[in-house]
């Protein structure tokens, strides 16, 4: 074995346990567990072939973030943001008007567990339900690349904002600028974080319990009570989105293929740190099948929000099994 591909041994060897928070990071940055899985194997790419030129002037980690942002950066010049169906500006949607689809629009994707933190350090907190909730990605995509890449890296990451300008070629206080036009914008769409209920708590687990037997049994009026007043509902790639108990059981009644209590069965996982569930439908063959993901934002111990997810790839994702299991 030749020195080189000893250096690049090691260095694979060092930089895969950080795969899993690069891979967090780079689904902060780009709103899509796809490219993020592919931004990742560019970055390890990249790290391998300058390895020899690491000095160690940083940590591994830090250098393997730097990569990572740049990485991110330059995927996403020329790039439209993705979207949730709520941020495309539209008001919300009636539901008793036609569903429209729209394939052609780079829709914003959950993600799975990121897994545990390789230690205590604060750029290793890869799971923090706060830094991957739907929410916050979602606005995140309201920003341009470098404001998400400062909000990121100095808000979750918790670097300095002479390490943030020196890896973006920029003054402290051009990232000091930055960073407070991202707060801003994010904090005029993010839900208040104390309200946001732990889904561990005896309430969230009874709150789910009906959200499951709602559907299971097919009892509209059941599913409309846990929904909060302005609760909102969305379902990409569909571009309506529907606010209100009212509507998002009118939706459910008129539009959901389900016909009684058997149609619909439900798995528990999670998405985002949030809960969430494989919605299984019933077919003529008497099978239920993968129908859609529900990731739920629970706050003050009612469902605020519930995106619901057609792309069915993500249930083998998701590690939820082809069919219903019952």
């Amino acid at each position: 074995m030749t020195a080189t591909q000893e250096l690049g041994n090691d260095f694979m060897t060092l930089a895969e346990p950080y795969r899993r928070e690069l891979l967090a990071h780079c689904y902060r940055m780009t709103g899509s567990i796809h490219d993020a899985e592919d931004l990742v194997q560019d970055t390890l790419v990249r790290g391998w072939k300058g390895y020899a030129n690491f000095k160690g002037d940083s940590s591994l980690r830090t250098w393997l973030y730097r990569i990572a942002t740049n990485t991110c950066l330059t995927s996403l010049e020329g790039r439209k943001r993705r979207p949730m169906p709520s941020g495309l500006g539209t008001p919300s949607s009636d539901p008793s008007d036609e569903l429209v689809e729209r394939h052609e629009i780079a829709w914003l994707e959950p993600a799975p567990p990121f897994g545990d933190p390789v230690d205590d350090d604060p750029a290793s907190l890869i799971g923090s339900r706060e830094s991957v909730r739907l929410a916050f990605v979602a606005a995140l995509q309201h920003l341009s690349a470098r404001q998400r890449a400062v909000l990121v890296l100095r808000e979750v990451l918790q670097w300095k904002a002479s390490e943030v300008a020196e890896l973006l070629g920029t003054s402290t206080a051009a990232v000091n600028s930055l960073l407070q036009r991202a707060r801003g914008q994010i904090e005029a769409i993010m839900p208040d974080e104390n309200s946001v209920s732990e889904p561990e708590s005896p309430e969230t687990r009874e709150l789910l319990r009906r959200y499951v037997e709602g559907f299971e049994t097919y009892d509209i009026d059941g599913i409309v009570k846990l929904f909060a007043a302005e609760a909102v509902w969305e379902m990409p790639p569909f571009t309506g989105w529907y606010r209100g108990p009212a509507d998002i059981g009118a939706l459910i009644s008129t539009k959901c293929p389900a016909t009684g209590p058997e149609s619909m069965r439900m798995v528990a996982t999670t998405a985002n740190g949030q809960p969430a569930f494989g919605l299984y439908m019933l077919g003529e063959d008497g099978v239920h099948r993968p129908f859609q993901l529900h990731v739920l934002e629970i706050i003050d111990s009612r469902v605020a929000h519930v995106a619901c997810f057609f792309d069915l790839t993500l249930f083998d994702r998701f590690g939820l099994p082809p069919v219903y299991p019952g």
